[in-house]
């Protein structure tokens, strides 16, 4: 699908995707820290997107995929992941009575993996990243004739996640911007395409992993070189040309994060509030607390904590 046709969910489409989806997905709760919590002077608002069904955003794109597009032949579902996307599928399936099959890179998360054996599914690991698993499983999906839910670069996947925006935004009133971590891009695409020009949508990604700011920086998706803690959620060789066409429209900045500032941000989370994040689910919150993204005093912060896949043990 080249980019020039690659459309654009609406606020209609977010709207649809979440009647579709009811029943199926957690209301996921917010948070308010409140003001001495993290040291801000701006007023934060999390999105605890970490206690969605299989412990990320990601059932939410998946559930409105297959939903939205039958039927699915008797073959089911397959589709690539780094883990959480992975799982959404893998609990989809499951939850619809599908087979799944789902293709991971060797530095997948064991306790990922261990949640996609115990959705049922049946799992394959090689490549040393994302888009190795996604090449094979693209050419097992044209042998097998199984419906291929990509991870982010379909318009029901974003519309699916854009239904998280429209949930915080009924949750948490107007916010001044919203920061979101993103590997792909689906997730920022959603929730950039929900809230239109009503509300800043900010990127944040980790160095080693910044392929929306390498995208944004040479006018069309490109690959880049991907390492680091957050690699296994975050980890996208190139954004998709849905969420890169979201971002040329909408995105107002796209800032980047060390590592150690996702570590950090995890152990804010863990001892200031006993949320737990993964590297990935604590991205955007390392934005505001490393200083990469500085708020004005009293600007509304929304903060989405997008996964919890991760191993405690780290912090």
């Amino acid at each position: 699908m080249s980019m020039n046709r690659s459309p654009i969910p609406t606020a209609n489409d977010i709207d649809a995707a979440a009647r579709r989806i009811a029943g199926h997905v957690r209301e996921t709760p917010i948070a308010r820290p409140g003001a001495d919590t993290f040291g801000l002077a701006a007023t934060l608002t999390l999105k605890l997107e970490g206690l969605q069904h299989t412990g990320s955003f990601k059932p939410r794109g998946a559930f409105n995929r297959v939903l939205a597009r039958p039927p699915i032949p008797p073959t089911g579902l397959i589709a690539a992941s780094g883990g959480n996307h992975g799982a959404a599928v893998a609990y989809v399936a499951r939850q619809l009575g599908m087979h799944a099959e789902i293709f991971v890179p060797e530095i997948v998360a064991a306790s990922k993996l261990a949640r996609l054996h115990a959705y049922g599914a049946s799992v394959h690991v090689g490549g040393r990243a994302y888009a190795d698993a996604l090449l094979a499983s693209e050419q097992r999906a044209q042998q097998s004739g199984a419906t291929q839910i990509h991870a982010y670069d379909d318009p029901d996947v974003v519309a699916g996640a854009g239904t998280l925006a429209r949930e915080f935004e009924a949750q948490a009133g107007p916010l001044d911007c919203v920061l979101v971590a993103v590997g792909g891009g689906g997730l920022i695409a959603g929730v950039a395409a929900w809230y239109g020009s009503r509300t800043r949508v900010i990127a944040v990604e980790p160095f080693h992993s910044c392929a929306m700011h390498a995208a944004l920086a040479a006018g069309a998706p490109c690959d880049v070189e991907v390492s680091g803690i957050a690699a296994d959620s975050l980890g996208a060789r190139r954004v998709g040309n849905i969420p890169f066409a979201v971002a040329q429209r909408y995105i107002s900045l796209c800032v980047q994060v060390e590592d150690s500032d996702i570590l950090a941000a995890q152990r804010a989370l863990w001892n200031e509030l006993r949320i737990f994040a993964e590297p990935g689910g604590a991205t955007a919150l390392a934005a505001l607390l490393s200083g990469a993204y500085v708020p004005a005093a009293g600007e509304r912060v929304g903060v989405v904590v997008c996964g919890a896949n991760g191993d405690p043990a780290v912090l």
